[in-house]
């Protein structure tokens, strides 16, 4: 694949960006805002997810298979 197909494959997938969220309507201070909002929702969620999943599938298989000692990792 080359560039100029990439860059339009890029271009295509913003175009669908637009049209599913409807933000092709908006202004431009408007579409920075929504943007803001959602992209700052995403990396809350994400980081969420990279934090307290780990926590909570190491209980449920402790909670499922019993306890699991500690790690012993040197330093």
């Amino acid at each position: 694949m080359n560039f100029k197909n990439f860059r339009e494959y890029l271009a295509w997938l913003y175009y669908q960006y637009l049209l599913i969220t409807g933000i092709y309507v908006l202004e431009p201070w408007e579409k920075s805002i929504f943007n803001s909002i959602l992209f700052s929702a995403i990396a809350m969620v994400i980081y969420t997810s990279y934090v307290f999943v780990p926590i909570h599938v190491r209980l449920a298989l402790e909670f499922v298979f019993g306890f699991f000692p500690p790690t012993v990792c040197p330093v």
